[in-house]
Formats: C-alpha cells, sequence, structure tokens
C-alpha cells in the first residue's frame, strides 16, 4: 500500500481512454483519493485552493497480486472457480454451501442444519486463508426463501463478534444443488 502525502498540489485531467488504449486488459482504476478539507465535488477550480485535493490513480496488471486458497475441510468449488481468494490484504470467500466436504451431499434438507455447515465450512476457508469470523468484514447471503431469515440469523449471530460485519441478504430464484442457503464473504487480513 502507498502513502501520499502533498500539501500542494494540481489536479491533473486523467484521460481514461487513454489509458484504455494503452492497457486494454485492465479492468478498472484504483481509487480516488482526496487529502485536505477540500471536497472534490464541490468545485471544478482549485487553483485558488490553500487545501487542494489530491488524486491517486493505480493499476497493475501482475497476477501475482491474488493466490487462490484451497482447503479439503471445506466443499471443492463445483465448477471454475476458486474457494477463496488472497489479493491486496484481503480474502474473498465464493459463495458456501452446507455440504459436508467428505461427501459432497447436504448434511440435512433443513434450512438450520444447513446454515450450521455453511458457517463450518467458512470457518475452513477462513483459517486456511489465514483468517478467522473476527476478521469478516462482509458477508452476503443468498436464501431460497426469504422466510428462513429470522432462524438463519440465529445460528448466524452466533458466529461473527461483535461488531458483526456489514451483511446484505437475498431471496434468490434458486441455489446450486437447490441449497437452502449460500454465503459469501470478504474478511481483512
Amino acid at each position: 500500500m502507498a502513502w501520499c502525502a502533498v500539501r500542494s498540489f494540481q489536479v491533473p485531467t486523467i484521460d481514461v481512454g487513454a489509458l484504455r488504449r494503452r492497457a486494454p486488459f485492465v479492468a478498472g482504476i484504483g481509487c480516488v483519493s482526496v487529502a485536505g478539507g477540500t471536497s472534490l465535488w464541490r468545485s471544478s477550480s482549485f487553483s485558488n485552493r490553500s487545501n487542494k485535493p489530491f488524486a491517486c490513480v493505480g493499476m497493475s496488471t501482475d497476477t501475482s497480486i491474488k493466490d487462490a486458497v484451497r482447503t479439503d475441510k471445506a466443499p471443492a468449488a463445483l465448477g471454475p472457480y476458486s474457494q477463496a481468494i488472497k489479493a491486496n490484504n484481503l480474502l474473498f470467500v465464493s459463495g458456501v454451501l452446507g455440504l459436508i466436504p467428505e461427501t459432497g451431499k447436504f448434511i440435512s434438507d433443513s434450512v438450520e442444519d444447513q446454515t450450521e455447515q455453511v458457517l463450518k465450512n467458512m470457518g475452513e476457508i477462513l483459517k486456511a486463508g489465514g483468517a478467522s469470523y473476527s476478521s469478516v468484514v462482509k458477508t452476503t447471503i443468498m436464501l431460497a426463501d426469504l422466510k428462513d431469515f429470522k432462524k438463519v440469523n440465529e445460528i448466524y449471530a452466533k458466529y461473527f463478534p461483535s461488531p458483526a460485519p456489514a451483511r446484505s441478504t437475498y431471496q434468490v430464484a434458486a441455489l446450486p444443488l437447490d441449497a437452502k442457503i449460500e454465503i459469501e464473504c470478504i474478511a481483512a487480513l
């Protein structure tokens, strides 16, 4: 991670089109940061301000910035994806199902049992990636039936210490293998 300190800086215009032409395989541009007390969005003229904004643009084509995480203590991926990916001090855990790792079968048909197994499987992936439940910053829960929301919350709450991660929960039309629940997460490393 790079840190920049600037007292006075004129923000250049960034020609994103030129960046794309020079590196068409780049998926996006990093972030824009503003230093000082001035809002970048309040004015398009920065030349007369004492606290001038500072913009950083970063991009990389280095594929070594990501590493796949794999453990036999959680179900294998069902397709061409990784159980998790480490990148930029974050661990991105793919959607996890309530499958028993040794058999590849659901623990049961109940959403409670599947939720418990999902979270156990997720814990093994987190551990393999050097993280834990306490380092999870965001989860996404996908439910076959949103009426199971309360049941899932009761089990989920046992796994994540306060402060609980940010979270989104959706009812979806279908899940792989007709699962009742799938959870993915992002953890800080």
